[in-house]
């Protein structure tokens, strides 16, 4: 078997984990949010960076994915 055989299925583990990280992360946001709302401001503001790199782990995981099907060899 060839590497890119497995290739999508790790890549596609990489996108659930991401998933799952930023469904957590903002779930735990959520609930700070509820317990102390006069602190929405400060907490939106130290979840957002956090959040964005998740995501970006995600399409960067897509992008590698894709270019290793269609240009790899």
């Amino acid at each position: 078997m060839e590497a890119t055989t497995f290739l999508p299925i790790g890549m596609g583990l990489i996108v659930l984990g991401a998933g799952l990280g930023i469904g957590k992360f903002a779930a735990s946001a959520a609930e700070s949010i509820a317990r102390q709302p006069e602190a929405a401001p400060e907490i939106t503001a130290a979840v957002n960076l956090p959040l964005f790199l998740l995501e970006g782990v995600a399409i960067i995981a897509e992008a590698l994915t894709f270019a290793m099907l269609f240009f790899g060899s």
